[in-house]
């Protein structure tokens, strides 16, 4: 076996693997279960100490120290003001999404806008162990996999509890391993391999960081257990699916293992080059580079990612959301369902951290008009997405046409009517439900999609961006305002969830599996169009006539990159499609907003930038509502476009170059000194 580093993995980590990690009264992961964690957990144990034998004693003990490692798992959606454990819910730290070409964060405290685009972040970590965005010491990764491993070895000696139970159990703990595992792997590499339980009386252990394709491999090992055991059920259904929704199921196992595979096979690890080369390079660099290109790891993706499409053919139980008709709204609300809805075909596995529709753990919402969730998607973001029919938004070609003042929404100005009449949406449906654009209805009904009430006015001056674009400060700092998780006020008493693992993405996955493997470029684009048809857009190849789609293997996954980052935004998705493919030049890119200017007629006749609201100073006042006549009668349609740098938190990177080591993450230097083998990532 390859090893980083053969340092001893000494007792430092002892304390990370104290016996219970039950630190924090975490809610528990299905939004009907009714377990408790923390001080009301060990308040039930006799004599209230709590040991493996009192958690293994009883069933209802052990299902509860289930529930608690469901409540460590990466959730990306930051909901809690706390330095505390796991920092993933910190919104004082910053979604990975801001840090890639899709979103930029505004929020001048968090340390994403201070460390990260300043490009100050170090390997030292402050008084509270707090480090990057994913830190090492404060994301629960070892006590989880303490405590998945205290239930594999364990859970045979619970007494009034099933075998067919014990066995389920152990492999939702295979689950849980693998995918913190693979969560911190696609932010540090290589990570130390504990193949057991720590007892913390041992002198020292052998566990030095491993070779990341080590790590790819235990990882493969976990899942691969649990898919040859069939033990979990391929989805919960029925009364079951009640309260266990949100548990590992056999296919997340199958899902997860596609999702570790197409990490692995990209050139971040697998290449004939490393990825780093420069100041303060590796010894070894096994941990972060497999040493040479393995093109059969495609291979192995792509027989992966067959697998679980046979398995679900088999089984059913998931499938893409269709709309129920031919209408705009209708896509939206079949996008909006397949990832936000608990009860949708599309989720293969969901992390849940409330049982409540209010409160602190509802902050992603609750606090969706502040500045410290002003994940304001990009101009460049939003060319992303085609128009409504699927072919692509150019810019330049669409500006020549005159069709800028209809790139979000057209109508029709009618007498008596001061609203566009018969509003038409005219982009790819899922940019209204990732972004606040110009001319959208700003009311969306949860039950069935369709939007109502007054337009975003997102022009400098506008009802609701107002003076932001101007200043690009806000949540309308680029000209737009995200909605995705949001869904403008329907999400509002809604049970919160994060959908990390989706068929969608699994489309997409086999889509770049085939690619790269030297498959059928007619077939990939076949699972492509699939997920585009949901919301009524033509075939790929049809609409990209000019790009040889079917012949171009380049092109196509170019075409497939644009497609992941517009249907997964806020997934996580495109920041790590930039890393694995060390796409340098898009780091390196200044991103921009854009500013939108509403333009109305002088006395001569000629277009002049009016920067006022409309909806809130000339919709149904009196003076205007019954004088069709009057200039400002009819709501804005025709408006002037100006694309701006980003300044604000303008990165490092887009003025000095970017810097390869910022691929992965630098381990906290306190843990490197402390000599058991945990070697820093190149360039830390």
């Amino acid at each position: 076996m390859k090893r980083c580093n053969y340092n001893t993995f000494k007792v430092c980590l002892q304390k990370a693997f104290a016996l219970l990690g039950l630190v924090a009264a975490l809610l528990p992961v299905a939004c009907t279960d009714q377990v408790q964690f923390g001080g009301a957990f060990l308040e039930k144990a006799p004599g209230g100490t709590v040991t493996a034998d009192t958690v293994f004693s009883n069933a209802e003990y052990t299902r509860e120290f289930l529930a608690n490692a469901y409540a460590y798992q990466y959730y990306n959606l930051p909901c809690k003001s706390s330095n505390g454990s796991p920092q993933c819910l910190n919104y004082w730290k910053g979604m990975p999404d801001a840090l890639g070409d899709t979103h930029h964060l505004f929020y001048s405290s968090s340390k994403v806008f201070t460390d990260y685009y300043n490009g100050s972040l170090t390997s030292s970590p402050d008084a509270k162990n707090n480090g990057g965005v994913y830190p090492y010491l404060n994301e629960h990764i070892w006590e989880t996999v303490r405590n998945c491993w205290l239930l594999i070895e364990n859970v045979d000696r619970v007494p009034n509890m099933s075998e067919s139970e014990k066995e389920c159990i152990k492999d939702e703990a295979r689950c849980l391993m693998a995918y913190t595992y693979f969560i911190a792997f696609r932010f540090y590499g290589g990570l130390p391999i504990i193949r057991s339980t720590f007892t913390g009386s041992e002198e020292e252990y052998t566990n030095g960081r491993e070779s990341a394709r080590n790590t790819v491999d235990f990882m493969l090992e976990l899942l691969e257990t649990v898919i040859a055991n069939n033990n979990l059920p391929w989805k919960y259904t029925g009364a079951e699916a009640y309260s266990k929704t949100g548990h590992w199921t056999m296919a997340g196992a199958m899902a997860l293992k596609c999702q570790v595979l197409l990490f692995a096979a990209s050139p971040l690890f697998n290449d004939n080059l490393p990825y780093y080369s420069g100041q303060y390079t590796m010894e070894n660099d096994a941990c972060t580079w497999f040493g040479s290109y393995d093109a059969s790891l495609w291979t192995d993706l792509r027989l992966a990612c067959k697998d679980f499409f046979d398995t679900l053919s088999q089984n059913g139980g998931y499938h893409l959301v269709q709309p129920a008709g031919h209408t705009q709204e209708d896509y939206r609300y079949a996008y909006r369902y397949s990832y936000l809805f608990q009860d949708s075909p599309e989720i293969i596995h969901s992390v849940r951290v409330s049982t409540s529709t209010s409160g602190n753990n509802y902050q992603w919402f609750n606090l969706r008009n502040n500045e410290r969730m002003s994940y304001c998607p990009t101009e460049e973001y939003i060319e992303m997405f085609p128009w409504a029919d699927g072919t692509p938004f150019d810019w330049e070609a669409d500006s020549l046409a005159g069709r800028l003042d209809t790139m979000f929404v057209s109508g029709d100005s009618l007498p008596d009517y001061q609203l566009l009449q018969n509003r038409r949406y005219t982009r790819d449906p899922r940019l209204y439900e990732t972004a606040a654009v110009n001319g959208a209805l700003q009311t969306i009904n949860w039950g069935d999609g369709r939007t109502s009430g007054q337009p975003y006015e997102n022009w400098v001056g506008g009802t609701t961006a107002g003076t932001q674009p101007a200043t690009n400060t806000g949540i309308y700092a680029t000209g737009y305002k995200n909605l995705k998780y949001i869904a403008g006020d329907a999400y509002d008493k809604q049970y919160p969830q994060w959908s990390p693992l989706l068929l969608s993405d699994m489309y997409l996955t086999y889509a770049e599996a085939i690619i790269q493997d030297g498959g059928s470029l007619t077939e990939a684009i076949g699972y492509i169009d699939a997920v585009r048809a949901r919301v009524g857009l033509g075939g790929l190849a049809e609409c990209n006539p000019t790009k040889n789609l079917t012949g171009n293997r380049e092109a196509l996954l170019e075409e497939l990159l644009r497609e992941r980052a517009c249907e997964l935004g806020l997934q996580g998705a495109r920041y790590f499609d930039l890393i694995r493919y060390k796409r340098a030049a898009d780091f390196e890119k200044p991103l921009h907003g854009l500013r939108i200017y509403w333009l109305k007629k002088d006395s001569d006749g000629n277009w002049q930038r009016n920067e006022e609201q409309w909806y809130n100073k000339y919709y149904d006042t009196r003076s205007v509502r019954d004088n069709p006549d009057h200039p400002m009668y009819y709501e804005p349609s025709h408006f002037e476009f100006e694309r701006f740098e980003i300044t604000t938190g303008s990165r490092v990177w887009w003025n000095k170059g970017f810097d390869t080591k910022w691929y992965l993450q630098p381990f906290p230097i306190t843990e490197v000194n402390k000599g058991y083998g945990l070697v820093q990532n190149p360039g830390w």
